[in-house]
């Protein structure tokens, strides 16, 4: 039955996902928690995805965009007009336990403060294994998901994070429309953390949700390591990075990620791939609409640089073990460590 007051949108964004689009709208029907409206983004698939698709009831709706506009644009689309208190990402192939967005709303009722909430991903190849719970960043510019491929009960309780990885996560829409949702110019890979690096830097706080979990198929769509994602994921970095990083901590930041990256082209696949997201991402460095953007985040910034350094993971070991960091609450509602704007 149609919820006349849903408390939720969930917004669903679909680019060739195949078999996992239709598994996950199923996921959702079975909620136990049923006041949600679901729209169906369509990037002008070509799979047949949405030519079978079957829309349980009416409050689930599709709306195509007319073109592979990305991820981030797709999500943006689909939060347009919604009136309800909060928004869910869920990617096409991320299927939702029953009880996911009844976990989340009673997270959202433990946890008044927080601004965005993150889940806990299971691998679909292995559901004793996560995909990921939270995702990170580094004083090298690397962002990763916490705890990928590691036994699921490293995770038995909820942790704040530096941000939700959007396959599975939820924002409070009035936050979410009031720092533009998405960066856009991202396409895909790294929007999500590049959201929630906003929000930390006004203070937000952001919580990962222990028992509120999604089984993640991850990258199949993309690929976890196709030259479409790395390049992605490489420019995208550079963005990140010169956008929302304050200009003390990006003097020592910015050598430090084109050492990662140097290290990382060495030793990974898709290299070329790899070099040219980082000269795209530099290149992009002469567009007056990034330094815009930096300005005006910057001038939104409610945190010290200390706190905002104790959210950066400093050690090396951390990234290369994907380890799950938990950061210290710190909030502008519990006002602690909160500075106002300079």
């Amino acid at each position: 039955m149609a919820s006349q007051t849903p408390w939720v949108r969930v917004v669903i964004v679909n680019y060739n996902a195949d078999k996992w689009l239709q598994a996950t709208i199923d996921g959702l029907a079975r909620q136990t928690f049923a006041e949600f409206e679901a729209v169906i983004v369509d990037n002008a698939s070509t799979d047949g995805s949405i030519a079978g698709l079957r829309l349980p009831d009416s409050r689930f709706r599709l709306l195509k965009a007319g073109a592979n506009i990305g991820f981030a644009a797709g999500c943006n689309l689909g939060t347009k007009g919604a009136h309800t208190p909060w928004l869910a990402m869920l990617n096409p192939d991320a299927v939702p336990n029953s009880d996911w967005l009844e976990r989340l709303r009673a997270a959202t009722e433990t946890h008044r403060d927080a601004v965005a909430f993150g889940t806990t991903q299971l691998m679909a190849e292995d559901e004793r294994l996560l995909d990921g719970g939270g995702d990170n960043y580094s004083i090298f510019g690397i962002a990763w998901r916490g705890g990928f491929g590691a036994p699921l009960p490293q995770i038995q309780q909820d942790i704040d994070v530096f941000s939700p990885c959007a396959a599975a996560a939820l924002y409070r829409t009035d936050v979410y429309a009031a720092v533009d949702g998405f960066a856009e110019t991202f396409f895909c890979f790294l929007e999500d953390v590049d959201l929630g690096f906003r929000l930390r830097l006004q203070g937000g706080r952001i919580v990962q949700v222990a028992d509120a979990k999604v089984v993640h198929a991850g990258s199949a769509i993309a690929g976890r390591r196709s030259a479409f994602t790395i390049f992605h994921s490489t420019r995208n970095g550079v963005y990140m990075l010169m956008r929302c990083m304050p200009t003390p901590l990006l003097l020592l930041a910015l050598p430090l990620f084109l050492a990662a990256q140097a290290w990382l082209m060495a030793r990974t696949p898709n290299r070329w791939a790899r070099l040219k997201g980082l000269v795209w991402g530099l290149l992009g460095l002469a567009r007056a609409r990034l330094w815009k953007d930096r300005k005006r985040i910057l001038e939104q910034r409610r945190i010290s640089l200390g706190v905002l350094a104790r959210f950066l993971v400093w050690d090396p070991l951390k990234i290369s073990r994907r380890a799950i960091v938990v950061l210290p609450q710190v909030s502008s509602a519990s006002g602690c460590q909160v500075m106002e704007p300079v």
